[in-house]
């Protein structure tokens, strides 16, 4: 039977994750990372919901979003990736379910673990070997947080409630991959 899912409030933050069923690749190339992307922008207008951190890795794929209105932030992986799922199996011809299971949804309660959220979730290409430095992982939201990238999908203000600079959140999220935090 599956897990009940958590009560969505307006205000609450949720760490959403899922990953490819078998741990296959469920984004093969460029193209497919762009098609969620701009998914996920539509949708987080509708659904009155504000990514705080996001990340794209070949085989799954980490959101930590605040929901601000009544939607439930559970929607938007269930609309993102049903409709990406649809795409991914007419193009490559897959068939079956491409996800390991149903999306898994944490809320989060203590403002430390939603701090720690944020530099684990930029962490994992570094973290997984993807790539050497986090700037070169464009499928996250890490440059916005950092200053490289002007995009949309990222709260500026949170960042800077909780992070003076730019190089004071860099240096909080190596001191993880470093093993000292």
């Amino acid at each position: 039977m599956p897990k009940p899912r958590p009560p969505f409030e307006p205000g609450r933050f949720y760490h959403i994750y899922n990953r490819g069923a078998h741990r296959v690749s469920i984004f093969r190339e460029h193209s497919n990372y762009l098609f969620v992307l701009s998914k996920m922008k539509r949708y987080l207008a509708q659904l009155h919901l504000t990514v705080i951190v996001y990340c794209l890795m070949p085989n799954h794929y980490h959101y930590l979003l605040r929901q601000d209105g009544k939607q439930r932030a559970g929607l938007l992986p269930q609309r993102v990736f049903n409709s990406y799922s649809k795409a991914y199996n007419k193009r490559y011809g897959h068939s079956g379910t491409l996800f390991e299971d149903n999306y898994r949804i944490i809320p989060v309660e203590e403002e430390a673990y939603l701090l720690h959220l944020c530099r684990y979730i930029h962490a994992n290409p570094v973290k997984d070997g993807l790539v050497d430095r986090l700037e070169d992982w464009a499928y996250s939201n890490y440059h916005e947080w950092v200053g490289l990238r002007n995009g949309t999908m990222v709260d500026r203000d949170f960042i800077k409630s909780y992070f003076p600079s730019a190089d004071a959140y860099i240096e909080f999220v190596w001191s993880y991959l470093r093993g000292n935090y």
